[in-house]
């Protein structure tokens, strides 16, 4: 018997032999790493001058345009290469505000809570109006408040029910919940499914232009919705159009549930209300401009056309500081740079950052970075189907590919808010998995175990993945982003966790730098075409 055992263990000393003689990792690498990451981080300086020097950072704004011009300058101050922003064509106009209130009127004067949608326009001084509701879901109910909204406010929509929690409102993963991402969802979406989406998606969008266009034409002073949280947060994003051209409406906010239930209350009860609103914001710019994406790299040696990327999306929605949302990718994917240098490391193929910009708007910075550089399907002829994101189109012909595409390894991205990394998503591709766990080994001690099999989506590795290239995302604990931050007022620099932000460029800083010195490029997995 103890033979037995003793045969027992030397296989398996022999099969960990074998597994890292297939994969090697760099200890003396990963230890240099830790050492900068956990003891030298200057991550929450990047993190607080993206949050609370510069602030939120729409896509196109003034705000944005510092930030590129800001990670730029410490780019080139940690001596990355060919640090730069690429523009993509016709992003839209910019916009910003700095100021928005909206107070009740009459025997009780109440201020009320609300911060104006991102590319509405401002109210160019207080004005004052009775309060209207208005509800339409389709644009047959335009027909019925033609006429009666010269002067007025609307309040768009009814009350809703107050909906108490029954989760902490902040969630770490634990042993259950990591188990729980290694169980593999087979995908149910059917032609009918995805007909469906685009029918919906082109409604939404013909009568959010109707509606625009209807507003201003009809003489309405301001428009008011409720947040989609409660408990005060107020979640607000676009509104308007960005689109030089097309019908902005009329200054629109989006008010706290617990301030819009007793205005759509009120008038229910045919009991008048009267409302101030004074909203300064303005368009930056006439007609419609590029945005940019910021990009920096290390240079590679053997493999220098090769390419390792990295990259957060660094465009923010305005209500906080978009911190969660992305500074914390920003300042994690420039972190791992900045480690990479300070080591010394001498990668055999280039690692390349980039800062993304509108991915709140689409994916749309990267998108435009994999079409140009890598890869893409041709354009659609059918100006439908121009109009829809790339993810609804209808299949235009076999996959373009450019120069780079066969040169191109992987692309690492974080935007899951600032929670520490549990592991990371193989993203269905089976032959990275056993790797990504030898890289994760030396990160098991501060919580980074899991290699999951599933997908994950909604951010700028799907831009990669689309096209078949080896895109991942990693996993996260979600912290307070989804009950809380993402998309809120509340996105600020307190939501942040410092120590989880180390760890999280420590391990970036480690699978690009692995990435970047492996004998092969990651392998990929099959491109499903139509």
């Amino acid at each position: 018997m103890i033979k037995r055992c003793l045969l027992v263990v030397c296989m398996g000393l022999a099969g960990s032999v074998a597994a890292q003689t297939k994969e090697p990792v760099d200890l003396d690498m990963v230890s240099k790493i830790r050492q900068e990451a956990f003891h030298r981080s200057q991550v929450m300086d990047t993190f607080s001058h993206l949050t609370e020097t510069i602030g939120p950072r729409l896509s196109n704004s003034p705000a944005m345009t510092r930030a590129n011009a800001w990670t730029r300058g410490k780019f080139n101050e940690w001596g990355l290469a060919n640090a730069h922003d690429e523009a993509f064509d016709d992003f839209g106009r910019g916009w910003e505000f700095t100021s928005a209130s909206v107070e009740m009127l009459g025997e009780r004067v109440q201020p009320l809570h609300a911060l104006p949608k991102a590319w509405t326009p401002g109210t160019a001084g207080p004005v004052e109006g009775e309060l209207v509701q208005v509800t339409i879901k389709k644009l047959a109910d335009l027909d019925k408040y033609r006429g009666k909204l010269r002067g007025r406010i609307l309040l768009l929509g009814e009350a809703r029910e107050y909906q108490r929690g029954v989760e902490a409102d902040s969630h770490r993963h634990d042993a259950t919940s990591l188990e729980g991402l290694q169980e593999f969802t087979l995908p149910r979406t059917s032609n009918k499914d995805r007909a469906k989406r685009i029918a919906e998606y082109t409604e939404r969008q013909e009568l959010a232009k109707a509606v625009n266009a209807f507003f201003a034409e009809e003489g309405a002073l301001a428009a008011i919705s409720i947040s989609g949280w409660d408990n005060g947060i107020i979640r607000v994003a676009g509104g308007g159009s960005r689109k030089a051209g097309e019908p902005v409406g009329v200054p629109e906010l989006a008010m706290i549930a617990e301030h819009f239930n007793p205005l759509a209350r009120a008038l229910e009860n045919k009991q008048p209300v009267k409302l101030r609103v004074n909203v300064a914001a303005r368009f930056t710019d006439e007609t419609d401009q590029p945005g940019y994406n910021t990009l920096a790299e290390i240079r590679g040696g053997s493999k220098a056309d090769e390419v390792v990327m990295l990259g957060a999306h660094m465009d923010s929605w305005h209500s906080g500081t978009g911190a969660a949302d992305n500074a914390a990718g920003v300042a994690v994917m420039m972190e791992a740079m900045r480690i990479l240098k300070a080591v010394g490391a001498k990668p055999k193929r280039t690692i390349r950052v980039a800062l993304w910009s509108g991915e709140e708007q689409g994916l749309v910075g990267s998108q435009a970075y994999v079409a140009k550089h890598l890869a893409a399907y041709p354009e659609p002829a059918d100006a439908a189907q121009k109009a829809l994101p790339a993810s609804l189109r209808d299949p235009t012909g076999p996959l373009q590919r450019k120069r780079d595409y066969d040169r191109f390894s992987a692309y690492f991205n974080m935007d899951n808010g600032s929670g520490r990394f549990r592991g990371i998503y193989a993203q269905e591709n089976m032959a990275v998995m056993p790797i990504f766990e030898a890289w994760l080994a030396p990160f098991h001690d501060v919580g980074a175990t899991t290699v999951a099999t599933r997908n994950t989506g909604s951010t700028d590795h799907i831009s990669f993945d689309r096209v078949g290239l080896p895109g991942f995302q990693f996993i996260q604990d979600r912290l307070d982003y989804f009950s809380n931050v993402h998309h809120s007022h509340l996105d600020t620099w307190d939501h942040a966790e410092p120590e989880d932000l180390k760890q999280a460029a420590a391990i970036v800083a480690s699978f690009v730098y692995h990435a970047a010195m492996r004998d092969e490029k990651l392998p990929r997995k099959p491109l499903l075409e139509n």
